[in-house]
């Protein structure tokens, strides 16, 4: 299995929109390529920005991959993300005001035997 953590810092007046983009728009391509949500969670940093996080399961690395590509072959998908931009600004705006930070990173399990 490989795993993988997307992780934001989100100011607080964005987080709604945020989340809702997520779950009308990137969730349904995810699970539509054969990503595996394990879950999402938000943290308040109290200073006016909010932690999302999600967790994502796949059956390989190489299937990450795949999935990804899909992804971003996908026109409709690819313009639906670029039409949510525009609606808030563009994406220069949105990574530079409201998004203030990105990662996208393999986790690895630290148990010797899967549970």
């Amino acid at each position: 299995m490989f795993y993988r953590r997307k992780f934001y810092v989100v100011k607080n007046e964005f987080v709604e929109n945020f989340n809702a983009h997520f779950n009308k728009t990137n969730l349904p391509n995810q699970l539509k390529y054969g990503s595996r949500l394990v879950g999402r969670w938000m943290k308040n940093n109290e200073d006016d920005t909010v932690e999302i996080f999600a967790i994502w399961e796949y059956d390989s690395y190489e299937d990450y991959l795949k999935i990804e590509s899909m992804l971003r072959n996908d026109k409709a998908h690819v313009e639906r993300v670029k039409n949510w931009y525009e609606k808030n600004g563009g994406k220069e705006l949105v990574l530079k005001e409201y998004i203030l930070q990105v990662k996208n990173e393999a986790i690895e399990s630290t148990l010797e035997n899967d549970v």
